[in-house]
């Protein structure tokens, strides 16, 4: 389905100003030029050939945090090191970071470099870059990363691009960065997008490891911000429906956050308000299908409702996971980079949804959240209350929904899949109107491609995981040949060790496939079956994962080990149907971690059968590794 051409132009316009900036780079020396108030897109904000800078120096206002940077022969010259960076430049909430890049020589193919895209002007953790190799062309030659606050890297994007950029070449590179999401270009391809953290005060900077590199030609030009609808050829954007609800319990920190770690743009929450005017996170009006206790929320009072526990009812594996307060949910996305797509359950009060967009706007995220509702007049107390927050109205699409969007200023409409695939024209008509669509809930890969042509903006699903897998898989596509399908094993862990008493869940992810097989010790379960480690003799196990797809077949295999702890032992003693003082000596043999007397009161006071030929195996094990 085309785009309209008001937002092609709107995306034109941010690259012909960049190249003209470039061109009359060629025509006259670089300086740096300061942002002021009156900065608009197009405008420069800041710039630098090095021409003018000294053999050994750095310009001004460029920080070398990391590693050996000094200008030679007109280009900015790193020497090898661990992690090196530089900072520069102001802080701009939407720019294009253009530079000419090279790689004069690398360690090994898997070192990189990359601009920086949000830094702390000191040049400490945590940043945002946007990587390349000299090996461009392999599957992460490309990458949009994060070094954490932890100093460990989380990576994610990635891609290839279509050439290598090699070493002793000159490549042009250019980043656009719009609020919390960036895009990728080399040498003129968009090659990837992805979200970004963003902070208050982060500037721009470049860093690199284990190769010598220069650069030259920086160029940053103020550009728009993102518009709800994408342009040409964009794939819908990843909306976790209630976190990753298909492998962890909806609307929990755990879905959260596991939606974070698929590269969801998107993470789609449920708000209400407890009686003591507490926003919490639930997707239903009672608490008795997703927690451990029952009643109306809006009759609970918040102690009451996050001393409750949600999600056992999704499998054993997640039994301590506490229901959620929305302050909670907005500290936890406070440590990603996805954007939060909140639904108001209506009817709220005006004083309902102000405490929520306030809750919002104090913790400074109203630059990455989008409040949606089925009730318009929640909408209107959130336009009302903080009118920079995009609103998004849920629901089937009315008889005329461009004049419903311009009626409410709604900046999303978002209706299930299958209205939206009913009335393609209304998605249409509300793009070429400014307005996204994000529809709902969809969880097949027929549905994407269904959803992608008719041209939705967004897809809420369950499966965000798989999701973000296709689109990734569509952009890798350069042949008519069929993508050959891919697998991993996402629970157990490769090498987890799992307590006897703990359950084990079998789970994998897949591209290019629509079913996944799984096999524990070669019978088959279904995916996401949680399996009780006491059913599973003590020692190695091995879960193996098998997809089919147009492009070929994918195995992945994970082991783990079921293993015995005196902890674990000592819960399943307490729970045997012996006396008291029976107990007693079984749990005081036990604490003096005397093997020899615990196996014969076991053999004393259990009954004969499999619990205590399973409980003297533990002990035997316990004693085997010396406690």
């Amino acid at each position: 389905m085309p785009r309209t051409p008001t937002v092609r132009r709107r995306r034109r316009t941010a690259l012909t100003g960049a190249a003209t900036v470039l061109a009359l780079a060629v025509a006259a020396p670089l300086t740096t030029v300061t942002t002021t108030a009156a900065a608009e897109p197009g405008d420069v904000a800041y710039a630098q050939d090095f021409d003018a800078v000294a053999d050994g120096e750095l310009p001004e206002g460029w920080n070398a945090v990391a590693g050996d940077w000094a200008v030679q022969d007109g280009r900015l010259v790193a020497q090898p090191a661990s992690i090196g960076r530089i900072t520069f430049g102001p802080h701009l909430d939407n720019y294009r970071l253009e530079a000419t890049v090279r790689f004069e020589a690398v360690n090994n193919p898997s070192r990189w470099l990359a601009p920086i895209l949000d830094i702390d002007p000191s040049g400490g953790v945590p940043w945002w870059q946007a990587a390349m190799r000299s090996t461009t062309t392999a599957s992460n030659g490309i990458e949009i990363a994060e070094r954490t606050a932890g100093n460990a890297w989380n990576v994610p994007s990635t891609a290839a691009a279509p050439s290598d950029a090699g070493v002793g070449d000159d490549v042009r590179i250019a980043i656009e960065v719009q609020g919390a999401h960036a895009t990728w270009i080399f040498d003129g391809t968009e090659v990837l997008e992805g979200r970004i953290g963003r902070s208050d005060d982060g500037v721009l900077g470049f860093s690199y490891d284990g190769a010598r590199i220069s650069i030259d030609d920086v160029v940053v030009t103020e550009i728009e911000p993102r518009s709800p609808v994408l342009d040409d050829g964009e794939l819908p954007q990843v909306a976790a429906h209630r976190g990753y609800s298909a492998v962890t319990p909806e609307n929990t920190l755990a879905a959260y956050a596991a939606a974070m770690r698929t590269g969801a743009e998107w993470v789609e929450i449920d708000v209400h308000t407890t009686a003591d005017g507490v926003p919490i996170v639930l997707h239903d009006q009672r608490v008795d299908r997703t927690t451990d206790g029952t009643g109306d929320v809006a009759a609970l009072a918040s102690d009451d409702f996050t001393s409750l526990e949600a999600g056992s009812w999704f499998s054993p594996a997640y039994r301590w996971q506490p229901a959620p307060t929305f302050a909670q949910m907005l500290d936890l996305m406070e440590t990603g980079p996805s954007g939060m797509l909140l639904e108001i359950k209506g009817p709220e009060t005006r004083a309902e949804v102000h405490r929520v967009v306030d809750m919002i706007v104090d913790a400074g995220l109203d630059d990455r959240v989008v409040v949606q509702s089925f009730d318009a007049n929640a909408l209107r107390y959130a336009r009302e209350r903080a009118p920079q927050i995009p609103i998004g109205l849920l629901g089937n699409l009315s008889a005329d929904p461009v004049a419903t969007a311009a009626e409410l200023g709604l900046d999303y409409y978002n209706p299930p899949a299958a209205d939206a695939l009913a009335r393609p024209s209304a998605v249409a008509d509300l793009n070429a109107a400014g307005v996204g669509v994000f529809a709902w809930t969809a969880n097949s890969a027929g549905q994407w491609r269904e959803l992608t042509d008719v041209g939705v903006d967004g897809i809420i699903t369950d499966r965000a995981g798989e999701l973000a897998g296709w689109k990734t898989a569509q952009g890798q596509v350069v042949a008519p040949e069929p993508a050959t399908p891919t697998v991993r094993v996402v629970a157990p862990a490769d090498g987890a060790a799992v307590e006897r008493g703990d359950t084990v869940v079998v789970a994998a992810t897949a591209t290019d496939a629509d079913e996944v097989s799984l096999t524990l010790d070669g019978d088959p379960v279904d995916n996401g079956t949680s399996v009780a480690a006491a059913d599973l003799a003590l020692g190695e196990h091995s879960v193996v994962a098998t997809v089919a797809g147009e492009g070929g077949e994918a195995t992945a295999t994970s082991t783990f080990a079921v293993v015995v702890t005196a902890a674990g032992l000592r819960s399943r003693l307490a729970g045997l149907d012996v006396s008291t003082g029976q107990l007693r000596q079984l749990l005081s043999a036990l604490d003096a971690e005397d093997w020899e007397r615990l196996t014969a009161t076991i053999t004393k006071h259990v009954p004969d059968g499999a619990a205590r030929d399973t409980l003297l195996a533990e002990v035997g094990e316990i004693a085997a590794v010396g406690g």
